[in-house]
């Protein structure tokens, strides 16, 4: 196995920053999808709800395999998409519906009473929504998108199937090559596990800072009022 990884590594570490790479845009837009998707679920409108009950429902109950093959071979008619894109594209909307959940949950975790004191001060309810509701749902929202997030990534190396060269794609070519399968998944997993493990340290450095930052303000604040009384 080590000899494997001596020798491959500048190969499977251009596979590594192009699995980096598909896995970071899929998150963003996911995330944007996920974020729109929450508003139809919270929203008093019948129609965006049932449109995002359908969307989640789809989503989760068909494998994201299908869903890539799908993006990738079903509309290759009408757009031309690279393999590259298919993916990203597939694994966003696929990561958009449990992101979706995760900040409607975390958005009506939210006291309403906040939006309603919000609303009193004369603030539009999208304004309130803005600077109010959504800068504490998304600290709440940190752990569970920390945990999608590590999904989204593994989940990556489905697209490998549709002819992509990432870290499983490259993986599954050299095992081709050098009939030595065993010790060459061993170490596709030890990048993947690498990966794993950076994007583990920055969501807890991210979610210690949003709290270390609540903690400061608590303090202050608690200070204010001594020093007032």
């Amino acid at each position: 196995m080590f000899d494997i990884l001596l020798s491959s590594y500048p190969l499977f570490l251009e596979a590594t920053l192009l699995t980096l790479r598909l896995t970071v845009i899929s998150l963003i837009i996911g995330c944007g999808v996920g974020l729109l998707v929450a508003f139809f679920r919270i929203s008093n409108s019948k129609l965006l709800q049932s449109i995002a009950h359908v969307y989640i429902t789809i989503i989760r109950g068909t494998p994201l395999i299908v869903q890539i093959a799908v993006l990738y071979f079903g509309i290759s008619g009408a757009i031309t998409l690279s393999s590259f894109w298919a993916g990203a594209i597939a694994l966003a909307v696929h990561n958009g519906a449990y992101i979706s959940e995760i900040f409607r949950g975390s958005i009506q975790s939210i006291d309403r009473g906040q939006m309603e004191a919000a609303k009193s001060l004369g603030m539009h309810t999208s304004l309130a929504m803005r600077r109010i509701i959504l800068p504490q749902a998304f600290k709440r929202a940190i752990p569970p998108l920390g945990n999608q997030f590590i999904i989204g990534l593994k989940d990556s190396s489905l697209v490998a199937y549709v002819g992509m060269q990432d870290l499983w794609g490259t993986g599954l070519s050299e095992a081709a090559s050098n009939y030595r399968q065993l010790e060459t998944y061993m170490v596709v997993g030890i990048y993947y596990l690498a990966l794993v493990l950076i994007f583990t340290y920055v969501v807890n450095r991210l979610e210690n800072r949003l709290n270390t930052g609540s903690t400061r303000k608590k303090k202050q604040g608690q200070a204010e009022v001594s020093q007032s009384v």
